[in-house]
């Protein structure tokens, strides 16, 4: 009989995400010598290598390489199995992972954390934020419940739920103030003020201005929506901004705001999990307190989506 438990897989799968025994180790809350010893029993268990260790790295065998897929395939059903367990109890607890995309997280998640705390005491909440493909991957992979994103994400295997909708806003400097708005296609002659690459607002930006790619220029691109509107207050140029953001963004800044005519750029706001995830019913509920927590009411279409 095969000799492997959950524990060692669980190591294996941080060893093969991380490609470092110093990172896993790190990452899985044990020493590295404790963690090199499971993957060794492991190794031994199964008969096969499945590292190709070096100083300063490890790489999969072909064997350590198959091997991975099919351990994500078996944590992911044996954390469904909780999830199973949870979502046939009258009352949500334990263990909840939502990601966040970085111009949603700091705007929304005090809210939504102060709502499903008092809502749902008996959750343990944990929040992961990063940018929406990274989110998408350790959803599917099973490493987070849920996320809140822009929407479309366009991945088959997850149900989307679209929230509301918000407007974008133009951040011009202070001295601006009270100037007419400037066209989208005006838009393309300004220096305008990005998100750097990965970021879905920037693609958003872009889009809006009817540019397939920034425009060039001497200066780097921000990695925060408050960087950029500090960018603008010193007089750089100018940037869009979300709605949610502004008021904590431009409280502390020289800057002006105005509003595009209509069609006003704009992004909708949802949450995506597994379809086969058994927590379906739980985090459609708390779908409507991220919409409560963000004052805002539930776009149509996503009733239709779930429906769907």
């Amino acid at each position: 009989m095969l000799n492997v438990t959950l524990r060692q897989l669980r190591y294996f799968d941080a060893l093969a995400r991380h490609g470092h025994f110093g990172r896993a180790a790190e990452a899985c809350s044990i020493s590295q010598p404790a963690l090199s010893m499971q993957i060794k029993e492991l190794e031994e268990a199964l008969g096969g290598l499945l590292l190709e260790r070096s100083a300063r790295q490890v790489a999969l065998t072909r064997f350590g390489e198959e091997l991975a897929q099919r351990v994500r395939d078996i944590l992911r059903s044996v954390d469904e199995l909780g999830d199973f367990a949870r979502a046939s109890q009258d009352r949500f607890a334990g263990r909840l992972r939502i990601g966040m995309i970085p111009t949603i997280a700091p705007y929304l998640l005090p809210k939504i954390t102060k709502n499903l705390t008092r809502m749902h005491p008996e959750l343990d909440i944990r929040v992961r934020e990063t940018m929406t493909p990274r989110l998408i991957q350790e959803l599917v992979e099973g490493r987070l419940d849920t996320a809140i994103v822009a929407l479309p994400v366009s991945e088959p295997s997850l149900t989307e739920v679209a929230l509301f909708d918000e407007k974008f806003l133009l951040v011009r400097p202070g001295s601006d103030e009270g100037t007419p708005v400037p066209s989208r296609e005006m838009m393309r002659e300004m220096r305008l003020l990005l998100l750097e690459e990965g970021h879905c607002f920037r693609d958003q930006a872009l889009s809006f201005c009817n540019m397939q790619s920034a425009p060039p220029r001497e200066m780097l691109d921000a990695n925060s929506l408050s960087t950029l509107v500090q960018m603008v207050s010193a007089g750089i140029g100018v940037t869009l901004i979300p709605e949610m953001a502004v008021p904590v963004e431009t409280r502390s800044a020289s800057v002006s705001l105005a509003r595009f005519r209509d069609p006003q750029p704009s992004r909708t706001i949802g949450m995506v999990w597994r379809k086969t995830s058994p927590l379906a019913r739980q985090l459609l509920q708390i779908s409507e307190v991220v919409c409560l927590s963000a004052g805002k009411v539930r776009a149509r279409q996503s009733v239709r989506s779930q429906r769907a």
